[in-house]
């Protein structure tokens, strides 16, 4: 069976319904098998919109960390090289709609939160990197889902074509039998 990169099925198109129905397998267990086929591809569907979400949620954040990151290396930089020595005020976000004043001295090291109350303090080199990297990663993941969602639309429409393609043959099929009675 063909799949896509990510080893999403790719659907069947029913040319020839008398492929899929006979005496061992009649329209309805086709017809259930082809609903079945497309529930599963719309609950990947929307287990895709929702990891597309979180990444449009968290790219932004990732890059505004690491604009801060590389200021603060620049200001380090710049400390070093004795060309300023004061501070940096700046709000610091605490929640959505909640800031506080702060002082910074730049120096070597930065605090990133990693998640789940967990914060780790790294160079400024390492912690830009690391977040050069999250930052490839998660728009990677993201070109990743849209191709899979384009996939995934594609092959709920077949299905449901399909589905009607059987459906039709089905009422065919008994009318002529009506008829020839």
């Amino acid at each position: 069976m063909e799949t896509n990169p990510r080893g999403i099925p790719k659907s069947p198109f029913v040319e020839r319904v008398e492929d899929y129905v006979s005496d061992k397998e009649p329209v309805e267990a086709v017809l259930r098998k082809f609903q079945e086929a497309v529930s599963k591809y719309k609950f990947m569907e929307v287990s895709s919109l929702q990891r597309r979400k979180v990444l449009e949620e968290k790219i932004p954040d990732i890059e505004k960390t690491l604009q801060m990151v590389q200021f603060l290396a620049k200001e380090a930089q710049a400390r070093e090289n004795g060309e300023d020595d004061e501070p940096v005020e700046t709000d610091f976000e605490l929640n959505e709609t909640l800031y506080a004043k702060a002082t910074i001295v730049p120096g070597k090291t930065v605090y990133l939160w990693l998640g789940a109350n967990v914060m780790l303090e790294y160079t400024v080199e390492e912690a830009e990197a690391l977040l050069k990297e999250k930052l490839d990663t998660a728009k990677h993941s993201l070109t990743t889902i849209a191709q899979d969602l384009e996939f995934l639309r594609d092959q709920i429409t077949t299905m449901e074509v399909n589905i009607a393609r059987v459906y039709n043959w089905d009422v065919k099929q008994r009318r002529l039998q009506k008829e020839g009675k």
